[in-house]
């Protein structure tokens, strides 16, 4: 019986992909010959190795990459000179290196060769083993995906055999089965599903675990076996590889010139995860590199931080100053030696017994001190930077508090080198949908043909799951509260999933459902994923008394008499039944059976279709195309005209219309027989077929409809987004229940109406430019093609039919439904609701054929196809008759008002960027509290760019007006939390921008007034930005004002800005992963950020500051203790201390303490900075990291190192100890000094401080000790041997350590006690705060915010 199906449906699909062809064809054939086609730079000739194309395939699969993948930086040979390479791009590496090599010419030699390599050699090797050990982990994992296997057809064994994904070539045959990945971007030409459909998952792209559907190539899905790649005749044309995941052209060319158009639906790519079907086969067009899911692979991106830009900078002063001591030690060295009035003894001549002149010997001794002083160039810094940030991220990912357990997801540190900007953020960007609410669209109000349908039981539903929520319920309790409200509305049989279907995921919540677990079986069938958009809130809908009312009286009969009168009720009536059936069928939703998530839902009455109506469809065929026109079966508009206005539209509504309906019983089977009389014309064969289907299903389904307590079927919605499935359940809760959907049909069980299947023409699915979407559908009861489009009421309203003067009744009628649905949208809007306007448009035969004419030349284009389509699609959405609209509630998150509160007293200017409407966007605004009451609201609304220029002209001296004193009673003035611009002067304005404005305000001319307008605002709310409009605001702000930028999103149209923005945070939300993947961190919740800024934001930054000062300073101090010595020693490039002791001393003594430090330190607690948001202004100045802090820390680190030589040296004045005797007690008390300034600085010291302290200090002496003991002829010129031991006798040492070590730090740390006493900074007094007993503590944070208020 499958066969006649598939013969006529095959015959079908020819009929219209040749559609066309000879007057395309024709044109093209010169360039685009099918014996002649050649690889060009812009398209890719895709053949297989196969039959005829052997000899042409050898020539074009050279040009094409295999599918062997290589993530890995490094092979085993070029690993050394790759990453010595890559590591000496940095600066201070090089500069290192030009130490070493300097340090091996004779006459500048300061060290010993190998002494100079050391730290360098170190810092390479660190660096280099991490590098190599990351990579290692990449091969790893290359080598098991490369060598995964897959089912590739062998043209030797004429069958599929297992090949290596390595082995997989362009051209190559690919047979997959279910639940097996994709190995290769592959061009779906057959599946196992009769419909010719592949479900896919692209959880490995996006993160979404919602399917997707592909669609067999047109003309390959009616085939009634598997394809056979050895009869393979065609070649496919398609686009160069790019990473457009959205996006793909091209064609089939078969060997007669015909042409199918090849798009995204027909495309399998690879990474995603066959679902649903039990076999497909692809023939592979990009491989390996080339496939777009490797093209989207771009690795970790790389972000310099402010604080690095700032490090960078002062190094550079360091190496001017080191340039400078350079200079000095040069010049005296000529000076002293210029002194000599004979060559001094020391001075050895040249073998021609010539001297070297002061003045070249000066000139070599700047490079020689450049080498003794290079320790000023703290080369380790850049390696303990990132050991600090590591550990920094490590503490950041194990905090509970970020830990979601609805989601089963904590934060996730993305980018590893930007930890410390999160301290220093000015600007948020936000998004609405996903990011401060919840994303989960819930269905509260409509409007159908003008009447408003408030839904007052289901705002009573609502309520109670929002006191479930605040009354933080377990999932015993949400058990209950489901049964509960499933059995109170029981009467209306409004249950829109079973609850099985609407638990959560049992890792979360295991035992929540285990009585509706064991009765449905599904916990015995695995699921690959929870479904998106499936909780109770969302799925559970109680119909409106009096629209359930009105809907229940549709019938039949009623319904085909409405559309014959205009009569008021008529029309409502057929307005209702229209509105909802775009609800059901007007989306991409895939339906599925609850107790198999994954397994789509089919109709079983195919089978019992009679094979006699299956015949007489294969002979009207055969009538049919002996009728067919020889050139084009699409007539033009002439054609049209001449013929028979719908000829060939009628064709497609015989060939194309499936007999599934279930209520096809004798009399469908009677009516069937009557197709095969001699008609004149075909339309009229088809009517009747259609109508026939129709009133069989009608009189079955009249007994089922009216049994009120009969049972929803159970069903699965997986939709791709949540309003998609919140308006499909709405529908389902009215009985208008989508049952299935296939490339070809939806059908709805409709009550009253039956089982009705909608040949599916067209989908032109949604995108940012229409705000919009349509399915093209040919309505069973009718016969007519209709067009259901549902989008935003901005773009809408423009696109219905006006009414002009001398219209009929209907027009004049549909324009009060306009006005009355307006007023809906603008209070729904208000009442901070999503809103969605319905329309549909009814087209005759003769303007189908016209359209469809046009848009498969579009389909079947590769270049500007995306123009083309945009075209035609805008061409066929006009028109429309508007049928209703709908309000959405998306509710806020937990916590969202608490914490953009906190972040505005924080410093913090908060900015809402949203496709939703205004009315909406601002009612949000105000639920969060990013508006408050008494905010004077400027509203920035201008069709031209001069107006816009002169209204904010106009709103900027309001302000100025309101905040230089000149106040009304009529003004709202005087919010206390408003931002530090306004809220000093009692005023607060708030700022709200439109999408088309935006156009205006963001052009060159523009940008300058417009950012001075919002620096006065409090907070800014764009609304209807397009995701481009989001980026260049992002980007406007920290490029204009310089200004530290943080993006946050939940979706993909949110990638953009969180890309461009300094930070970018994603939330893993309902969107799938776009956004989290594209970001710096992902977070699970908004209210997180308060946290992660306030908190650790402020704890990452002060301690990285603080550690990079730390280093200057002893590097610094240390240095010039060398340097004092020349004064000395003749500047000759002496040094006091042993080479080894003097390169260890900041490579191993004095380097783990500060990396403490910067890991652990903490100046204020969590639950202070929590409490007191104000604290993270101090960050936002960089007050820890000022340049005057970095020249204070340098005059310090210059004041330390003189009293550490001068103590000393004055001490052995005029003894007769060697040069190392007098340099040992100068080293051991810097080692004193440095360590114990560190644990000045130090705010809070634990046992992790003291051990590391006490362990370089012990680490110290027994070196030395060793050193002194075993070293006894290191230099010729001295001699370290048992210096150490002498010294530990001698009591003048340790007396010198002390009294160096006090008189060294005295100074600083009468500082710091003053600083504490006199005049303590806000942190040092928030720091008092956690001393005091917890009722003492909330009495002084009190007083803290009243002063905060004051102030």
């Amino acid at each position: 019986m499958a066969d006649p199906v598939h013969w006529a449906r095959y015959h079908w699909q020819r009929l219209i992909s040749t559609e066309g062809r000879e007057s395309s064809s024709s044109s093209n054939s010169s360039n685009r010959c099918y014996q002649s086609s050649k690889p060009t730079g812009k398209h890719r000739i895709v053949i297989p190795c196969l039959g005829h194309f052997k000899e042409e395939y050898e020539k074009v699969s050279k040009l094409y990459m295999n599918n062997k993948i290589r993530t890995t930086k490094y092979t085993l040979l070029n690993f050394l000179p790759r990453n010595l390479f890559e590591q000496f791009h940095r600066v201070a590496n090089l500069y290192f290196l030009f130490l070493v090599v300097l340090n091996w010419v004779p006459l500048v030699e300061a060290f010993q060769k190998e002494i100079t390599m050391l730290p360098l050699i170190a810092v390479l090797t660190i660096i280099a083993v991490k590098d190599g050990l990351e990579d290692y982990s990449r091969y790893k994992m290359d080598k098991q995906i490369n060598n995964l296997l897959t089912k590739v057809y062998s043209r030797k064994e004429k069958k599929y055999i297992d090949e290596c994904w390595k082995n997989v070539n362009v051209g190559d045959f690919i047979r997959l089965s279910r639940n097996e990945i994709i190995p290769a971007d592959m061009v779906l030409l057959y599946s196992s599903d009769l419909d010719g459909i592949c479900y896919i998952e692209t959880a490995g792209l996006d993160g979404e675990t919602n399917l997707k559907q592909r669609q067999v190539v047109r003309g390959y899905s009616e085939q009634v076996s598997e394809i056979d790649p050895e009869k393979f005749s065609s070649r496919i044309e398609c686009e160069s590889p790019n990473d457009d995941l959205s996006c793909f052209r091209g064609f089939v060319e078969h060997s007669n010139k015909d042409r199918v158009g090849l798009s995204k639906e027909n495309l399998l790519l690879r990474g995603c995860t066959v679902r649903n079907t039990e076999a497909v086969v692809g023939i592979v067009v990009y491989a390996g590199h080339e496939t777009k899911a490797m093209l989207n692979n771009s690795g970790p991106h790389y972000k310099c931080s402010k604080l690095e830009r700032k490090v960078n900078t002062d190094i550079l002063w360091c190496v001017l100053l080191l340039i400078l001591m350079c200079l000095t030690g040069a010049i005296g060295h000529g000076i002293w030696l210029s002194r000599y009035s004979e060559i001094p003894f020391f001075n050895i001549p040249k073998p021609d017994g010539k001297s070297i002149p002061p003045t070249l010997a000066g000139f070599n001794m700047f490079w020689t001190m450049i080498i003794l002083l290079q320790v000023l160039i703290p080369i380790s810094l850049y390696v303990s930077i990132e050991i600090v940030k590591l550990g920094q991220i490590y503490l950041i990912q194990n905090d509970i508090d970020f830990y979601h357990e609805k989601t089963d997801s904590t934060i996730q540190c993305r980018a590893l080198n930007i930890a410390e900007d999160l301290g220093q953020i000015q600007y948020i960007f936000s998004d609405k949908t996903g990011t401060l609410t919840e994303n989960k669209m819930v269905f509260r109000r409509c409007s159908i043909a003008g009447r408003e349908y408030c839904h007052e039981e289901n705002a009573k539903r609502l309520e109670s799951y929002q006191e479930m929520d605040s009354e933080d319920e377990d999932s015993a309790d949400h058990q209950c509260g489901s049964s509960t409200c499933m059995s109170e509305w029981q009467g209306h049989n409004c249950r829109a999933v079973d609850e099985p279907l609407n638990r959560k995921p049992l890792n979360q919540f295991s035992g929540s459902y285990p009585v509706l677990r064991k009765e449905d079986g599904a916990g015995d069938v695995p699921h690959s994923g929870h479904v998106a958009f499936s909780s109770p809130i969302e799925t559970d809908v109680v119909p409106d008394t009096q629209l359930l009312e009105k809907f229940s009286q549709i019938s039949c009969h009623f319904y085909q008499q409405s559309e014959e009168t205009s009569s008021s009720l008529s029309l409502e009536t057929m307005y209702i039944t229209d509105f909802f059936l775009a609800l059901a069928i007007c989306n991409t939703v895939v339906v599925s059976v609850p107790n198999q998530p994954r397994q789509k839902m089919r109709h079983c009455s195919l089978g019992r279709t009679p094979i006699k109506s299956l015949e007489e469809i294969r002979q009207m065929f055969q009538r049919l195309s002996v009728r067919r026109l020889s050139s084009s079966p699409l007539p033009n508009v002439k054609e049209s005209s001449s013929e028979s206005p719908n000829s060939f539209v009628s064709k497609l509504s015989i060939f194309r219309m499936k007999l599934v309906s279930p209520a096809l019983d004798g009399a469908a089977q009677r009516a069937a027989e009557t197709c095969n009389t001699d008609s004149p014309e075909d339309s009229q064969v088809s009517q009747e077929l259609d109508m026939a289907n129709v009133a069989a299903g009608c009189e079955h389904n009249s007994a089922a409809s009216s049994i009120e307590l009969s049972p929803l079927p159970k069903l699965c919605y997986e939709a791709e987004s949540p309003d998609e499935a919140a308006l499909v359940h709405a529908a389902r809760a009215y009985k208008c229940i989508l049952r299935s959907r296939t490339p070809d049909q939806v059908t709805v069980d409709l009550a009253g109406l039956g089982s009705l299947t909608f040949q599916l023409l067209h989908i032109l699915p949604f995108d940012s430019v229409r705000k919009r979407m349509s399915v093209v559908v040919r309505h069973p009861i009718s016969s007519k093609v209709v067009v259901y489009t549902k989008g935003a009421d901005s773009v809408m309203m423009d696109l219905l039919r006006t009414a002009c003067e001398g219209t009929n009744n209907s027009e004049m009628e549909q324009k009060k439904i306009k006005e009355r649905t307006q007023k809906h949208l603008d209070d729904y809007a208000r009442r901070g609701l999503r809103t969605l306007c319905i329309a549909k448009k009814v087209m005759s035969d003769a303007e189908y054929a016209e359209w469809l004419n046009h848009h498969f030349l579009a389909e079947t284009s590769i270049d500007n196809r995306e123009e083309l389509l945009l075209e035609s699609t805008i061409r066929l959405e006009t028109e429309l008759t508007l049928l209703g609209a709908t309000g959405i509630e998306d509710r806020l998150q937990e916590g969202v008002p608490d914490t953009i509160q906190a972040l505005r007293k924080a410093g913090i200017k908060i900015w809402m960027l949203t496709g939703d409407k205004r009315e909406t966007a601002v009612n949000i605004a105000y639920a969060c509290k990013l508006l408050e009451p008494d905010d004077r609201i400027f509203v920035l609304k201008s069709e031209s760019r001069d107006a816009c220029a002169l209204v904010m002209s106009k709103i900027l001296e309001g302000i100025q007006k309101n905040t230089s004193g000149k106040k009304t009673p009529s003004e709202n003035l005087g919010n206390v939390s408003a931002s530090p611009s306004s809220q000093a002067l009692g005023f607060s304005a708030g700022l709200v921008i439109d999408g088309r404005t935006l156009e205006h305000v963001l052009h060159d001319s523009l940008q300058n007034i417009f950012l001075e307008l919002t620096e006065k605002c409090r907070a800014v709310v764009c609304c209807q930005a397009t995701p481009l409009q989001k980026s260049v605001l992002v980007r406007l702000v920290r490029n204009k004002l310089k200004a530290m930028t943080l993006a946050v999103g939940d979706g993909a149209n949110d990638v953009s800005m969180i890309q461009v923005a300094d930070t970018g945070v994603g939330i893993s939300g309902q969107e799938g992963m776009q956004a989290v993947m594209a970001s710096d961190f992902a977070i699970s919740q908004f209210r997180h950020l308060r946290k992660l800024l306030l908190v650790h934001g402020h704890w990452c930054y002060t301690r990285l500051a603080n550690m990079v000062l730390y280093y200057f300073y002893k590097n610094v101090a240390y240095v010039n203790l060398l340097f004092w010595y020349q004064f000395f020693c003749g500047f000759s490039g002496t040094s006091m201390t042993d080479y080894w002791i003097l390169i260890l001393f900041n490579l191993l003594f004095t380097s783990v303490p500060p990396i403490i430090y910067g890991v652990l330190d903490k100046d204020v607690s969590a639950e202070i900075l929590m409490q007191l948001p104000q604290l993270y202004m101090m960050n936002q100045k960089s007050v820890a990291y000022l340049p005057s802090t970095f020249w204070i820390t340098l005059l310090d680190a210059f004041y330390q190192s003189l009293v550490c030589f001068f103590v000393p040296y004055f001490t052995y004045y005029g003894s007769d100890i060697d040069i190392f005797s007098f340099g040992n007690p100068i080293n051991t008390a810097a080692l004193f000094i440095i360590l114990f300034h560190l644990l000045i600085e130090c705010k809070s010291v634990t046992w992790i401080h003291a051990v590391v302290m006490v362990g370089s200090i012990l680490f110290y002496f027994v070196f030395a000790l060793a050193f002194g003991a075993t070293c006894k002829t290191n230099n010729p010129s001295s001699n370290p041997y048992w210096i150490m031991e002498k010294h530990m006798t001698d009591p003048v040492f340790y007396l010198v350590c002390l009294l160096t070590t006090c008189v060294a730090l005295l100074p600083r740390y009468l500082l710091r006690v003053l600083q504490g006493t006199l005049f303590p900074s806000a942190v040092l007094r928030a720091k008092h705060l956690d001393r005091l007993t917890p009722e003492e503590q909330r009495e002084a944070i009190k007083r803290w915010k009243d002063d905060c208020i004051v102030n």
